[in-house]
């Protein structure tokens, strides 16, 4: 294939890889950050001790994490359609890629909001804080390098899991790799769309460790 009639077929698939992506980690995120901050204020002992919610809310994410996303593909088909109208489709996969991705994003803002330290927390509470004013004072501002960082590994995960959306008739580079190079044996139609796909998540890692060197150094 000629680089004319395969730049087209990159380019439009690159372009529906990242509209998957973004959407699909803005509203994984809009999710799994509220959720991860309500998992670790409910936990024993922290500002809003909750044993018993925690415990159902950490055995739920437990479980949706559990489910290889292409199961969950499969599984989501008649919810998939009636939410989006469609169980097909590059826009109509956005929403098992957000079924699949906020519990993820739950756990990772979980991982990053416990590395603040117990003094601060408890230095606000001796000042007379209220639960959201330690919530968005020190909590989160403090966690901020850890939560980029883990954003970035979130994106990328995200980004991984569109490349199965040929699946569900979505498109993307994964798609263009397996459907129109893999499956009719265009071997450099696959190499290219995979090559592409390496890239985007190379340029996701970097821009990732990046801000989160810089984040952190300022906040030193």
């Amino acid at each position: 294939m000629t680089w004319s009639q395969l730049g087209p077929l990159l380019w439009q698939a690159f372009g529906e890889t990242v509209y998957m992506t973004v959407w699909a980690s803005v509203v994984a995120y809009a999710l799994g950050l509220p959720l991860g901050i309500w998992l670790v204020v409910t936990r024993r002992g922290h500002i809003m001790p909750r044993p018993t919610i925690n415990a159902v809310l950490g055995v739920t994410v437990n479980f949706l994490r559990s489910i290889p996303f292409i199961i969950m593909l499969a599984l989501l088909f008649p919810v998939t359609r009636a939410v989006m109208g469609s169980a097909i489709g590059t826009t109509s996969v956005i929403f098992p890629l957000v079924v699949s991705a906020f519990p993820y994003i739950a756990r990772m803002v979980e991982s990053s909001l416990l590395e603040v330290d117990r003094g601060m927390i408890e230095a606000a509470q001796s000042m007379g804080s209220t639960n959201l004013q330690i919530i968005f004072k020190v909590l989160l501002p403090e966690a901020v390098p850890s939560l980029v960082n883990g954003a970035a590994i979130s994106v990328t995960t995200i980004l991984a899991y569109t490349a199965l959306a040929s699946a569900a008739g979505g498109g993307g580079l994964g798609a263009l790799a397996i459907v129109k190079g893999l499956n009719i044996r265009k071997f450099d139609v696959m190499y290219s769309a995979s090559l592409l796909l390496v890239a985007l998540v190379q340029v996701i890692t970097v821009l990732g460790s990046r801000a989160t060197r810089g984040l952190d150094h300022k906040r030193h």
